[in-house]
């Protein structure tokens, strides 16, 4: 076999135990491991064409890349209606899967975490601990570059149904985003709290959405321009409180369903 094949088979077996991550936290800061998206880029040049089609639903994708199988020994919850889980990608025991979800490769979702109906965890996102991935809403894929940071979800993060997260941002633990959000590394984040706008960095081009944080959907006034005199106004994203104990018992999950 081609050794970098077999190489891409090897990091696809650490990437499925947990052993392997795309993106790790070191020293408080999240890093990306640029190495392990050139082995992933290697299984798609490799891969031929080939039918995976199964029963009345027909798949036709590359033969390093097919769906992940599970055992009831993983311990992990996949409920019947049409998820699909890619090879390369990690789900820890206690995690639940509601039909349909797709969660793509080299993504990581840590233990308690729920991904729900029509949710979409993109190649390479990083998922941390109890978190709620609610119904429609989408991470976004980063595999190229291989230096980008993917998107990063931290531990106990509560995300609203129907939002997106998307171009490497990282939501910090115990953060609260509500139905409908959509953040990505161009649309500012307004702190209602400080008055303050938080931007991406602009070295690294990474939204940060801080801890604790509960995010709404809102907007702001073109202040310039035709736009300004028409009284239009923008998408922003806005930080209306920090999470209390009020917003924590509106988010619980019932553990019943774990």
């Amino acid at each position: 076999m081609n050794t970098e094949l077999e190489r891409f088979y090897e990091v696809m077996r650490g990437l499925e135990s947990g052993e392997i991550r795309v993106a790790e936290k070191v020293d408080g800061q999240w890093k990306v491991n640029s190495w392990v998206k050139e082995v992933i880029l290697t299984g798609f040049r490799y891969g031929k064409m080939t039918d995976m089609s199964q029963g009345q639903f027909n798949f036709f994708d590359k033969d390093t890349i097919p769906v992940r199988k599970f055992s009831p020994d993983s311990g992990v919850r996949i409920v019947p209606g049409g998820s699909a889980v890619r090879t390369g990608a990690y789900l820890a025991p206690s995690v639940i899967v509601m039909p349909p979800s797709y969660i793509n490769i080299g993504a990581y979702v840590d233990s308690d975490t729920m991904i729900d109906s029509h949710a979409l965890v993109g190649s390479c996102a990083q998922v941390g601990r109890h978190v709620h991935l609610s119904a429609a809403s989408q991470l976004g894929g980063v595999l190229e570059p291989v230096g980008a940071l993917p998107v990063i979800i931290e531990d106990n993060v509560f995300i609203g149904g129907n939002c997106g997260i998307y171009e490497g941002t990282i939501v910090r633990e115990n953060a609260v985003i509500a139905t409908g959000v959509i953040i990505n590394s161009s649309t500012a984040i307004f702190d209602a709290t400080t008055g303050e706008y938080i931007r991406a960095d602009e070295t690294t081009g990474q939204m940060v959405v801080p801890a604790g944080a509960v995010v709404v959907a809102g907007s702001r006034p073109i202040t310039k321009g035709p736009g300004a005199e028409k009284g239009v106004h923008i998408y922003t994203p806005v930080i209306v409180k920090y999470r209390d104990e009020k917003t924590a018992a509106s988010v619980v999950l019932e553990d019943l369903l774990r």
